[in-house]
C-alpha cells in the first residue's frame, strides 16, 4: 500500500471569518503543493474570538461560513481532501442560542462528506487562575463519528474529547484507522499533557492519532500552545512542530502499522464486562 501523505495546518487563527479564510489559505495551498491528500487544520478554524458580545454576530450556519465554503472551493480546486478541525457555526436547534463546535470533513470535489459536534465542552478553572467555560457558547454534540476516506475510517474528535478514552476506544471498534484530534489546547495543560495523551491515545486505539493545533497569542486574549503531532499506531511521534507558529506539518503514513499493532496487542477484542466499584464515598 502506498503511503497517505497528510499536512497538518498549525495556524493563530484571527478574530473574524474573514480574517482566518486569509489566514489559513496560503497554508493549505503550500500543502497541497507538498503533495498532501488529507489536509486537516485545527479547532476553531473560523474564527478564535471568546469575548463577550463579539462572537454570536459572526456566526452562520454551516453552508453559509466563508471558511468553509472557502476551503470546499480549495478542496476541489486542488483535489485534495480537508479536514476543517472545527468551525464556530450554528448549532440547527432553533431553541438553543449556542453554537455547535463542529469538525468538517471534505473531499477532493468540495462536497461535505462528514460532520461531527464536539461531545465534551471545557469548563474548568485553572490553578493558574484561567477560567473556561465552553457550555456557555457551545452546545455539546450527542454522536461520535468515524468518516470513511479513500483510505481508511477517520475517526473524528475535538480537543476536550482527547481527555476521554472510552471515545476513542469506541472510534477504533467502529473502523478508524486514523483519529483526528484538531485542538486549541491551553499553554498550562499543553505543556504538561498533551503529547502524553496524543500517544496514550494512539497505544490504546492502534490508530494513527492526527493532530494540529491552534499556536501562539489571540487577538481574544487566549494563549494556545501549538506543537502539532502525528503519532504512529504505537504510540511513537512520527512528525511534530516544536513551536506554536503557524506552519504546515507533513507526514507519510504507512496504514498497515494499523494491523500489525492491533495483531502485536489485540485489546480491542479483550473487552469484558465487569460490575462498577462501589463508591467509596
Amino acid at each position: 500500500m502506498e503511503p497517505l501523505r497528510v499536512a497538518l495546518i498549525q495556524t493563530r487563527t484571527p478574530a473574524t471569518p474573514k480574517a482566518a479564510m486569509a489566514h489559513v489559505r496560503p497554508l493549505v495551498q503550500e500543502a497541497a503543493a507538498g503533495g498532501a491528500r488529507l489536509i486537516l487544520t485545527p479547532e476553531a478554524t473560523n474564527m478564535m474570538e471568546a469575548r463577550p458580545g463579539k462572537k454570536a454576530d459572526l456566526i452562520s450556519d454551516t453552508e453559509d461560513d466563508v471558511v468553509v465554503a472557502g476551503l470546499q472551493a480549495l478542496a476541489a480546486e486542488r483535489g485534495v481532501w480537508i479536514l476543517i478541525g472545527s468551525a464556530m457555526v450554528r448549532s440547527g436547534d432553533p431553541n438553543d442560542g449556542r453554537a455547535a463546535n463542529q469538525s468538517i470533513l471534505i473531499n477532493d470535489q468540495g462536497s461535505i462528506e462528514s460532520t461531527y459536534d464536539k461531545l465534551h465542552v471545557f469548563d474548568v478553572d485553572l490553578p493558574t487562575g484561567e477560567r473556561h467555560r465552553e457550555s456557555a457558547g457551545v452546545r455539546p454534540g450527542d454522536r461520535a463519528v468515524v468518516a470513511r476516506t479513500p483510505w481508511g475510517g477517520l475517526g473524528m474528535t475535538v480537543c476536550y474529547d482527547l481527555r476521554f478514552p472510552h471515545l476513542f476506544r469506541a472510534l477504533a471498534r467502529a473502523g478508524a484507522d486514523m483519529i483526528s484530534v484538531p485542538a486549541a489546547f491551553t499553554r498550562p495543560t499543553g505543556e504538561a499533557h498533551w503529547e502524553t495523551l496524543l500517544r496514550a491515545r494512539a497505544i490504546e486505539t492502534g490508530c494513527f492519532v492526527l493532530a494540529p493545533a491552534q499556536g501562539g497569542w489571540h487577538e481574544d486574549g487566549r494563549a494556545t500552545w501549538g506543537r502539532s503531532l502525528v503519532v504512529d499506531p504505537w504510540g511513537q511521534v512520527i512528525a511534530g512542530l516544536d513551536h506554536d507558529a503557524p506552519g504546515v506539518l507533513f507526514a507519510d503514513l504507512d496504514l498497515t502499522a494499523v494491523g500489525r499493532a492491533r495483531t502485536a496487542i489485540p485489546q480491542l477484542s479483550h473487552d469484558r464486562d465487569f460490575n462498577p466499584p462501589e463508591p467509596i464515598r
